[in-house]
């Protein structure tokens, strides 16, 4: 890679994070080919708030409940049990933004499940970001408690993927 192509990678990445934060997105995916077996993925996001997303939930469910008082207490405690998981000693949260998957690979058994023992260090998913699989170690040993994410869902940086005891 020449230095003059890595400059200009680097302000084309610049020129996505501002459009990211001028058109108030989360996330943007471009790939940028250069010629035989040469391109640039990016995938720029910016991470929000952990409540956002919840806010964001609650709402959707309130308006169309609005004439009736009683939805609204019935989502406060879905929205604390939602933030609980992240706040709990034992939980594992994502170290990126990407696509969780439970077992190295499709119609393989899980890394883990809930009930399991495992040791600090063991893989206990992956996590896809930019086509490159992330192995996630387990922080300590302990007993897997409750698992927050499903196979093949996206996760953000921060997210809580599971809690172990």
């Amino acid at each position: 890679m020449t230095r003059e192509h890595r400059d200009a990678d680097v302000a084309f990445i610049e020129a996505l994070a501002e459009l990211l934060r001028a058109k108030d997105l989360t996330e943007l995916e471009v790939l940028r080919e250069y010629g035989d077996n040469d391109s640039l993925n990016v995938r720029v996001s910016r991470q929000t708030a952990a409540p956002a997303p919840v806010a964001v939930a609650a709402p959707v469910a309130a308006p169309a409940a609005a004439p009736s008082p009683a939805p609204a207490p019935a989502a406060a405690p879905a929205a604390s049990d939602v933030e609980d998981p992240a706040q709990l000693p034992g939980a594992v949260v994502s170290p990126m933004v990407g696509t969780v998957y439970m077992a190295p690979e499709p119609g393989a058994p899980n890394f883990v499940g809930v009930g399991d023992q495992i040791t600090e260090g063991q893989t206990i998913l992956i996590i896809e970001a930019m086509k490159t699989m992330n192995q996630i170690p387990a922080p300590k040993a302990g007993t897997v408690k409750r698992i927050l994410v499903e196979n093949g869902a996206p996760v953000e940086f921060g997210a809580p993927l599971m809690i172990i005891e």
